[in-house]
């Protein structure tokens, strides 16, 4: 079917800059007759500080992500996401715009080619890094809205028809305001009532420092056996430890996790040492997750050199946008890694990672959150995809495919400024 044959039949071929306006035919004509597409605005969207969305959330119930919206001359508006600031993705967004404006954004990999020797010859990373991750998605919508194909077509098609999920469970983005420490039973069986049969927790608490005390251990493990006794191995079980401990601790740690049969433990140490992960991995048989931390392919290679990590996770709006997150997946398919994807960000960045694992060949389980796609993601869009049995899918109208609601830009939620415009 061609492009002109999908938009006249399918009801779904909306451009969605702002609510989902549809792409007339005679607009698909001139995109089909040109060989240009010029980027004519950019724009930053940032969300008011005081926005209660409620839901038992335990106390983080406002708007923690930045959005870029790219307007062309072809009428076609795409729009990115990254978290968890905004001041210093305006700042970057305003350096950066110069390599952006005027350019067609179908030149992805030009693009973010240019953006990435800028920024690595003055030390890639930060709100740099992530400001080209919200470009590389904005880029990516409007690729697919001006082929009208949803975003996992053009990262290969499907590998599979939907996404297994688990769900990170945090007091701060808690399920009906349950904690961990008191009603650990209650969310397990809240999780396999759903379908959901994985969770990720953070059981290790400590003084401060990178040390953990043999107490403090023993407490963490209370969770992981409540877990066990209330579900036995029907719940996989993911431990974050958020890059708090040192080597010698991180051993004591998976030593003590070695007959749970958990998932993976992620994130023990720092994410920047392939050496001291290494040495993890070797003396553990607990599989070693790494990191939502790291980004471009550039960082990750040497982790999969030195057999430093069993499943790869990245945060498709930290580490540098779609097609990076696809490169770092397809490499570490090469050493038969799987990828376990980070989500826990914006709205956005839950439909670009639906889309993005349904191609994904090496996918394992990508994470969720409760009361963010039932509470926090539908303030912002109309079509939020909600996990049906423990699984998540893709939606099938152009790019995202997301429909943003259009009350936020009328009610003063969203703060838009432009940032370019020619």
């Amino acid at each position: 079917m061609n492009r002109r044959s999908f938009m006249k039949n399918s009801s779904m071929a909306a451009v969605g800059s702002i609510g989902g306006a549809f792409l007339p035919l005679d607009t698909l004509a001139a995109i089909e007759g040109t060989d240009i597409m010029k980027i004519t605005k950019i724009e930053g969207i940032r969300f008011k500080k005081d926005i209660k969305i409620g839901g038992g959330s335990g106390g983080a119930d406002g708007a923690e992500f930045f959005w870029v919206r790219l307007h062309t001359d072809a009428g076609i508006t795409g729009i990115g996401e990254t978290y968890p600031f905004s001041n210093g993705e305006y700042g970057a967004l305003k350096d950066y715009a110069r390599l952006l404006i005027g350019k067609d954004p179908r030149d992805i990999d030009g693009i973010w080619r240019r953006f990435y020797h800028d920024m690595a010859m003055r030390n890639a990373g930060g709100a740099d890094m992530r400001i080209l991750s919200a470009i590389n998605m904005a880029q990516m919508d409007i690729l697919g809205k001006a082929t009208g194909q949803p975003l996992y077509r053009l990262l290969g098609g499907k590998t599979r028809e939907k996404v297994k999920v688990y769900n990170t469970v945090t007091n701060y983005w808690a399920i009906n305001n349950m904690r961990m420490d008191s009603q650990a039973s209650d969310i397990v069986n809240f999780l396999l009532d759903r379908g959901i049969k994985g969770m990720k927790i953070y059981p290790f608490d400590h003084g401060g420092g990178t040390y953990i005390t043999n107490p403090e251990i023993k407490k963490g493990l209370e969770w992981i056996e409540t877990i066990r006794d209330t579900a036995g191995l029907e719940m996989d079980i993911c431990v974050d430890c958020w890059g708090r401990f040192d080597l010698a601790s991180a051993k004591r740690i998976a030593k003590a996790l070695d007959p749970y049969d958990i998932l993976y433990m992620e994130d023990v140490m720092l994410m920047n040492n392939a050496r001291a992960y290494e040495a993890l991995t070797q003396e553990t048989s607990v599989p070693i997750c790494h990191s939502e931390t790291l980004a471009t392919r550039y960082e990750y290679r040497e982790f999969f050199e030195r057999n430093a990590c069993d499943v790869v996770m990245y945060d498709l709006s930290w580490c540098g946008g779609i097609t990076e997150a696809k490169k770092i997946s397809d490499m570490a398919d090469t050493y038969l890694i799987p990828t376990s994807p980070h989500t826990a960000g914006g709205p956005l960045l839950w439909l670009a990672s639906i889309q993005l694992c349904t191609s994904l060949p090496n996918f394992m389980i990508m994470e969720s959150n409760y009361w963010k796609y039932m509470h926090q993601y539908p303030y912002f869009l109309n079509n939020v995809p909600v996990p049906e049995n423990g699984y998540v899918q893709a939606p099938d109208a152009p790019g995202l495919g997301a429909e943003i609601r259009p009350e936020l830009f009328k009610n003063g939620d969203a703060l838009v400024e432009v940032v370019a415009e020619i």
